[in-house]
C-alpha cells in the first residue's frame, strides 16, 4: 500500500505523523456517517458494489498499512505479538462491569 500511494504522489515530501493518524480516525468518521443514512445499506459512491461502510473500513486498513509501511513498522508482526498477549487476558480483562 505504502508504494501505491507513494507512486500517487503522497509521499512526495515529509508527512506528519499525527495528521496521517487523524486522516485514518476520518475514515472511520466516514464508517459511521454511512451507518446514520437511513437507507441501509448505504452503498459507496465511488465503488458501487460496496457499501459505504466496507469502503471507509477498506480506506482505513489502506492508511494504516501506508503508515506502516512508510515508517517501518511491522504490522503483521505487531498484530500477532498483540493477538498473543490478548489470549491470555481474562474475560472482558478482569473487569465486572
Amino acid at each position: 500500500m505504502h508504494n501505491l500511494a507513494k507512486s500517487k504522489g503522497w509521499w512526495d515530501g515529509p508527512r506528519n505523523k499525527f495528521e496521517l493518524i487523524a486522516l485514518m480516525h476520518s475514515e472511520l468518521s466516514e464508517a459511521v456517517e454511512y451507518l446514520r443514512k437511513k437507507e441501509q445499506p448505504a452503498m459507496d459512491d465511488k465503488v458501487p458494489e460496496l457499501t459505504g461502510e466496507a469502503a471507509e473500513m477498506a480506506d482505513t486498513v489502506i492508511r494504516i498499512l501506508d503508515y506502516c509501511g512508510a515508517f517501518g513498522i511491522n504490522l503483521g508482526d505487531a498484530i500477532a505479538k498483540k493477538y498473543a498477549y490478548n489470549t491470555g487476558r481474562p474475560y472482558k480483562h478482569g473487569k465486572l462491569a
